[in-house]
């Protein structure tokens, strides 16, 4: 693996052909080249939770726009339409087998 290295000679960038950017050769074994593999894959990982934390939030958001009558499903992309049809779809299947409830983890 090439990897380019920031101000403080940490690894910044890794790529496994040699490049303008990335000119010098860490072995795949050696532990720096792991804790930054590691590091980046825990912050896409908590990235990923918040993503999906956060589409239900904008689920929610969208579903008190249309209860109070700001916006009408139809005024949505046909697109978002089927999106928001099959999650209400999954997840009115998940709580009929009680797999999850109503209220959110952190709430009860």
């Amino acid at each position: 693996m090439y990897v380019n290295r920031d101000s403080q000679g940490e690894i910044s960038q890794v790529s496994r052909t040699v490049s303008d950017d990335c000119q010098e050769y860490v072995s795949p074994e050696s532990t720096e080249l792991q804790q930054f593999i590691n590091a980046e894959t825990h912050e896409a990982a908590l990235l990923r939770q918040s993503d999906m934390e956060f589409v239900r939030v904008l689920e929610d958001v969208i579903n008190l726009l249309m209860d109070k009558g700001i916006i009408r499903f139809t005024d949505l992309p046909e697109k978002a339409q089927e999106k928001l049809l099959t999650r209400q779809s999954l997840r009115k299947r998940v709580n009929d087998v009680g797999l999850i409830s109503d209220y959110d983890s952190d709430t009860i």
